[in-house]
């Protein structure tokens, strides 16, 4: 291959904008065309020269009345997104570069290197297999409200980055090579012509069908796909092979069942989403049954299934006749309780093993009369989709906030006149819950139901409950506590399930948080496990949730990421010591301040033996599509999560010596409260988000069904961690990635003691290498000199200017820092990708800040106006789509 393999990436992103430009022209005329063009170029010749364009730039928006700045907004806004469409199909010809050729030291580091890096270090392969086969990985998908593009448009997108693979083959004619041109200028015509934006805001139910269409058009066929290649991968090493129907994937969601702080989630939606993704699930293996009917016309049997069927020419297609059959009464079903209609009669199916066991019958006939080669065919494939999605599609997990289960077992105690549970202490409230776990009669009666203290969120409490217990165990996957703080906030769920009538109760999982709250989780589950009766029943494993949102708000990314550390170091010390297996679910987002980092890179960064084998991580908003959102692309990150939690489990990282551990107790220290003082303590932040962000602007894009702010007012301590890092990111600021993390490096490289081990942590500490190399990559996407275009336009107050400059300042020392570190010359000198990538989108950002701040400005005069707020939720998308990441 070319040493230069991004010169196909440049070519896609000229060839797209070049028929962008063909597509102004014709739909939008030459005289927008000429604007767009004029504008495009003076923002590259003033990035050339190392200028911003902002006067030349006003010169040339200044003069455009609203609907033409509205079409400028579209214009530059599509090219990022057709730029964004190019890198992502670059990196399926990377990934395909990598399975070619797995020695080259510039591909991924995949499945292939951890099994030779194994068998370099002597891991036997009875070992290897060991693991491979009790492997978990669980992704969990969550609708937090990041994905700015509608799904309309992400399947035009998907259709384009298709033709662009097509126009890849080397053997086109040069009339297939037209035709292909012609389709693809018919989608971006298409695309330009499509509103981008949401007007509507989706409800719970409509995220809910977002993340089934992800799995309809892209996970069903990368899981039997990336397990295929997984398998492939396994016989090179020559490993045995696993079982035929081995997944060590599974996936859940949050999509209709997390309720914190979302008001819109209630049981009858959760009960809904249930029966939603039953019917899909159905309604996927339906089309599966009726390919394998098309296929499976053979007559040799076993005797087995000839028990089964009777004498038959088509024994199997008897079978599946009768699978196909079952799988219609249960599509219907679901479909029937969703409507509240009479369900029709017949037997469906009720749970996976039901379907599993009809297919195993018809594999084990296939191999057991020699057409194996048939049941490794599309059979293997629905099996291991059976094995994967189960007949539910995905798990549902249940989130709350702890405060709402205090509240209704305060409401419980007093209708008994106990008291107010709320009141209590903490050895009081496991006294009780205790007592009611192991009583067998019941805690309330129907009349409580009907009483003053059941009020409205009491009851939704209880509805949810007895949502839980109305499903089979197949269909939900964790409880999760929000802000859980005591070891009484894991058993109140318990108790709340057993009132509900729970037969087969979720595990309940706590979700540490704030920076004191995950310095308090090991004696919160140490005192949890202190207790027999919990014990116990937790004997088969403990699932504990780390959160990276919150805690970054709280305390800043240096701070946070190294509390989220210790405290899976001392969890899974103290679980180690009790013999009971952890599961730490990881709460991560797409950007580096919610815990957004390569894969690799992000199970390599854990304590070791915090893996073992066993990893949970929500996968949040833009980053489905990004990673899972086409079937090639998806297959590789699937395989990327095994290959990385198989290494990190056989091969973690060494113990960090107890001098880095010094030294990061240090720098966090000083970075926490270089963060605090100005998120928590400076009076003008506030006033500067609201300013000179587009905060509250935020509010007016449809991108998801929660609110932004867990309650309505207040300061940041109430604004939800996904819009507070959205709106510094459209500024270009980026600040809860950085902010108090150049002061502790500034601190400790003052130091030469404190220089040298800082440079041995960089070497050779995957935790540490993974915070420096995150850093870079974010501080690389900031620009001082474009948040000052949004003060300049949307504030005069001293203060202001005042908080601006000492933010910038602050930046520019955190980028010294990073070069003193480093020793690099530039910002990402090692990964020239990435730093291209930026380079050639700022000329499209660029005007779109310059029109952000224009238009907010406008619109805070005028208050509304339908043509300003569609062009200023434009460029909101657009610096988004350029940013890459929002939240």
């Amino acid at each position: 291959m070319n040493r230069d393999q991004n010169a196909p990436l440049r070519e896609d992103v000229r060839l797209l904008g070049e028929e962008l430009g063909a597509v102004l022209r014709e739909q939008a005329g030459e005289k927008l065309f000429d604007t767009v063009e004029t504008i495009r170029q003076a923002a590259v010749e003033s990035r050339s020269q190392g200028e911003m364009p902002v006067k030349r730039l006003r010169q040339l928006l200044d003069p455009l009345d609203d609907e033409t700045l509205l079409e400028v907004a579209r214009a530059f806004s599509q090219f990022l997104n057709l730029a964004n469409i190019a890198e992502q199909r670059h990196r399926e010809r990377l990934h395909r570069h990598h399975q070619r050729y797995p020695g080259d030291p510039d591909t991924d580091r995949g499945l292939r290197q951890v099994l030779a890096e194994l068998k370099k270090a002597g891991v036997g392969d009875d070992k290897v297999k060991s693991v491979l086969e009790d492997l978990s990985v669980e992704l969990v998908l969550t609708a937090h409200p990041t994905e700015v593009t509608r799904r309309t448009l992400i399947r035009k997108y998907d259709r384009i980055a298709d033709l662009l693979t097509d126009l890849d083959r080397p053997d086109l004619t040069e009339e297939e090579e037209q035709d292909l041109r012609r389709h693809l200028r018919e989608q971006i015509v298409s695309a330009w012509s499509t509103d981008e934006i949401r007007r509507e805001r989706p409800t719970p139910v409509d995220e809910a069908k977002w993340g089934f269409a992800t799995i309809e058009q892209s996970l069903w066929q990368a899981v039997p796909r990336g397990m295929r290649e997984i398998e492939a991968e396994l016989a090179l090493a020559g490993l045995e092979p696993l079982p035929a129907d081995w997944v060590p994937i599974r996936f859940a969601s949050w999509m209709g069942g997390d309720r914190d702080g979302n008001p819109n989630v209630t049981a009858a939606v959760t009960r809904q989403v249930l029966l939603l993704a039953r019917w899909m699930a159905a309604d996927l293996y339906l089309r599966d049954v009726e390919n394998l009917l098309a296929d499976l016309s053979m007559h040799r049997a076993s005797d087995e299934l000839l028990e089964r069927t009777g004498p038959s020419h088509e024994p199997y297609r008897l079978v599946l006749r009768e699978v196909r059959e079952r799988l219609r009464i249960t599509r219907a079903r679901m479909e029937a309780r969703v409507a509240a209609r009479p369900e029709p009669e017949g037997e469906g199916y009720t749970s996976g093993r039901q379907l599993f066991d009809e297919l195993s019958l018809i594999d084990r006939s296939l191999r057991a009369v020699g057409l194996s080669a048939v049941a490794d065919g599309q059979l293997k494939d629905t099996l291991r989709r059976l094995n994967c999605f189960g007949i539910t599609l995905l798990r549902l997990d249940i989130r709350q906030e702890s405060t709402r289960h205090i509240d209704t077992l305060d409401a419980i105690t007093r209708y008994l006149d106990l008291g107010g549970y709320a009141d209590w202490d903490e050895a009081q409230k496991q006294q009780f819950l205790l007592t009611e776990l192991e009583s067998r009669r019941p805690l309330v009666d129907e009349a409580f139901y009907h009483s003053d203290l059941c009020d409205e969120d009491v009851r939704e409490v209880l509805d949810t409950c007895k949502v839980i217990a109305e499903q089979g165990p197949e269909g939900l996957g964790a409880y999760v506590i929000s802000m859980a703080r005591t070891s009484s906030d894991v058993l109140a769920v318990k108790l709340l399930q057993k009132i509900a009538g729970v037969h087969h109760p979720m595990r309940v999982v706590p979700l540490f948080e704030t920076l004191d709250d995950l310095n308090n989780a090991g004696d919160t589950m140490r005192a949890l496990l202190d207790i027999p009766l919990y014990k116990q029943r937790v004997s088969g494993g403990q699932e504990v949730m780390i959160g990276y949102s919150d805690s970054a708000k709280d305390a800043g990314f240096l701070g946070a990421a190294w509390a989220q550390f210790r405290t899976q170091e001392k969890l899974t010390a103290i679980f180690r010591e009790h013999g009971i297996p952890l599961t730490l679910f990881h709460g991560r987002g797409g950007s580096i301040s919610r815990g957004g980092a390569p894969t690799r890179m992000a199970l390599l960064s854990q304590p070791p033996g915090s893996v073992a084998g066993r990893i949970r991580v929500t996968e949040q908003g833009e980053m489905i599509r990004v990673k899972y959102g086409r079937p090639s692309l998806a297959a590789y990150n699937l395989e990327q999560y095994v290959a990385a939690t198989l290494e990190a489990t056989l091969m973690p990282p060494a113990e960090p010596r107890p001098e880095w551990r010094a030294e990061m107790d240090r720098l966090t220290e000083v970075s926490v409260d270089g963060y605090r003082q100005v998120v928590r303590d400076d009076p003008a932040l506030v006033a500067y988000l609201r300013t000179v962000t587009p905060e509250t602007e935020l509010s007016r894009l449809s991108l998801g069904s929660r609110p932004a702010r867990r309650k309505p007012g207040g300061g940041v301590e109430t604004l939800r961690a996904i819009p507070w890092v959205f709106a510094w990111t459209q500024i270009r600021l980026m600040l809860p990635a950085w902010l108090g993390t150049g002061a502790a490096l500034e601190s400790a490289l003052a130091s030469d003691e404190e220089t040298e081990i800082l440079r041995a942590m960089d070497e050779q500490w995957p935790f540490f290498q993974g915070a420096v190399d995150m850093l870079e990559m974010v501080l690389a996407k900031t620009d001082t000199r474009v948040a000052s275009w949004y003060e300049e336009r949307l504030t005069d107050e001293g203060e202001l200017i005042r908080l601006g400059d000492t933010l910038r300042e602050h930046l520019a020392d955190t980028v010294a820092a990073l070069h003193r570190l480093t020793g690099h010359d530039s910002l990402l000198d090692n990964n020239p990708v990435m730093r291209w990538s930026i380079r050639v989108r700022d000329p499209y950002t660029d005007p779109l800040h310059l029109l952000q701040a224009e238009l907010m400005a406008r619109l805070r005069e005028r208050d509304t106006d339908p043509v300003l707020e569609s062009a200023l939720m434009v460029t909101i998308a657009g610096i988004a789509a350029g940013m890459r990441n929002t939240g």
